[in-house]
């Protein structure tokens, strides 16, 4: 390990010093930025959506006051992970997860090509849309927030929800409406400052301790891996550490909360790292900010834990993980 240290050099070991004031520093900045996030929706996150499909998220998003883009966003990757070929065992179809009753009463030729394919994203996306704001208008006169009871009633019926005077007392369904909400920070791409993790510091504090720890691909820190890790491996048993379940593969990881700018980067952010830098499905790598343009991060095989800088050609973007956006990732996508 000393030898270790001496090879990368001096200015690198310095970083130890550095991420210890930057503990502390991130501690300060989550006790002390109150209300930190701010804005509405304005746009999707960089590379959030799939590029072949976000001009019809963009479009579709803004059919009616209940919904836009991001949120949108959200319901198609809960429901397929953007996989137009999905299939549910209760015989849901398509990137919009439609089963064909529904879709028989509600799914339109967005495309204008003279036919209604659920398969075809072009058709799905519109109909995906168009649903959720007929929804919407059934229960506009509902008290309460009205995005909110929309998608009460997309899972619970828009009865229940007139009946009920707002979002009604079902646990599936009261999930259902805070998945899609929280999802939907992950999707839409701020306005303002991004809040600090409050759990940030200590996700560190762990990823510092594994510095020298040879790499092991698919490795989890197991004892019979010899408490290796790879570099999603890495970042998931750092936020394991503060209650927050991440996903295992990077990915997935990238929708675990809302997207701060490079400028707004603080140490704790996942940093990500792509070759095509339009669509977060082809992240391929992930590590742990810790501030100076640095991550820690488990790079590749026959390397160790380490610091890199993120300032990269195929540098994707950052995510500051949630406890509420980790929760949201769905578990259970359907199969292709």
């Amino acid at each position: 390990m000393r030898k270790y240290w001496v090879v990368v050099g001096g200015g690198i070991g310095l970083c130890l010093c550095f991420v210890a004031l930057l503990i502390v520093g991130t501690y300060s900045a989550a006790a002390g930025l109150a209300g930190g996030g701010g804005g509405g929706v304005v746009g999707l996150a960089k590379g959030a959506v799939p590029a072949r499909y976000q001009p019809l998220v963009e479009k579709w998003g803004n059919l009616c006051p209940a919904i836009n883009p991001a949120l949108l966003a959200a319901q198609l990757y809960q429901e397929s992970g953007w996989n137009p070929r999905a299939q549910s065992h209760a015989a849901a179809q398509g990137i919009a997860q439609f089963i064909p009753g529904t879709w028989a009463s509600h799914g339109i030729d967005g495309d204008n090509d003279g036919d209604r394919d659920v398969w075809d994203p072009a058709d799905a996306i519109p109909s995906a849309a168009s649903y959720d704001c007929e929804l919407a208008g059934y229960v506009k006169r509902v008290p309460g927030d009205p995005t909110n009871n929309m998608l009460a009633a997309y899972n619970a019926g828009a009865y229940r929800v007139i009946r009920s005077g707002g979002v009604p007392a079902i646990a599936e369904t009261q999930n259902y409406v805070r998945i899609i909400r929280s999802l939907e920070k992950s999707f839409a791409r701020p306005v303002g400052r991004v809040a600090p993790s409050r759990q940030a510091a200590a996700a560190i504090y762990f990823a510092q301790e594994k510095l020298g720890t040879p790499y092991l691909w698919g490795g989890n820190g197991t004892a019979e891996q010899g408490g290796r890790f790879d570099c999603s491996g890495l970042t998931q048993a750092a936020y394991r550490t503060v209650g927050i379940e991440l996903p295992r593969v990077a990915n997935d990881q990238y929708n675990a909360g809302p997207h701060p700018s490079r400028d707004e980067l603080l140490p704790g952010d996942l940093v990500f790292f792509s070759d095509d830098l339009t669509n977060s499905r082809t992240i391929r790598h992930v590590g742990l900010y810790v501030g100076g343009g640095y991550m820690i991060n488990a790079p590749y095989t026959g390397s160790v834990i380490r610091f890199d800088k993120i300032d990269t050609p195929d540098y994707f973007g950052a995510t500051r993980v949630t406890k509420d956006g980790a929760a949201a990732l769905p578990t259970d996508l359907p199969a292709a």
